[in-house]
């Protein structure tokens, strides 16, 4: 069966060589996932292309962060990712976190929908440092 895009990571696939992305939610999934997680100045010829969710993580937990990282999401998915819509985003609170043991732990969910697909989804990110 054909595939859209290489799967990340890669992979590699007894039958197409390497793995790929075999449906359009997918392919959704994957570039909005990598938008989230890319740095800014990653990106050759595009250095504002990003979110740098990972750079959050060893900001002050509380509002300000939450605002600035809700914002960042919903700037760079507008620009970049027309066809997705934000629906929710919500920033785990790392003090009431099972996880929590003096570590830095940064918790998103962000619920999407992806318009050309009529479909609703959902990208779970942690990061526990």
């Amino acid at each position: 069966m054909p595939g859209y895009s290489p799967l990340l990571p890669l992979q590699t696939d007894p039958d197409d060589g390497i793995a790929l992305t075999k449906t359009y939610q997918e392919v959704a999934r994957q570039n909005f996932k990598m938008l989230v997680l890319t740095i800014p100045g990653e990106k050759v010829m595009d250095p504002d292309f990003g979110v740098g969710i990972k750079k959050f993580l060893f900001e002050n937990a509380g509002i300000e962060l939450n605002s600035s990282l809700i914002t960042r999401v919903r700037e760079q998915t507008k620009k970049y990712l027309p066809y997705i819509e934000i629906i929710n985003i919500d920033i785990g609170d790392p003090e009431r976190s099972p996880l929590n043991t003096d570590r830095n732990i940064l918790s998103v969910k962000i619920n999407y929908f992806v318009k050309p697909l009529d479909l609703q989804d959902v990208l779970e990110l942690l990061f526990d440092f």
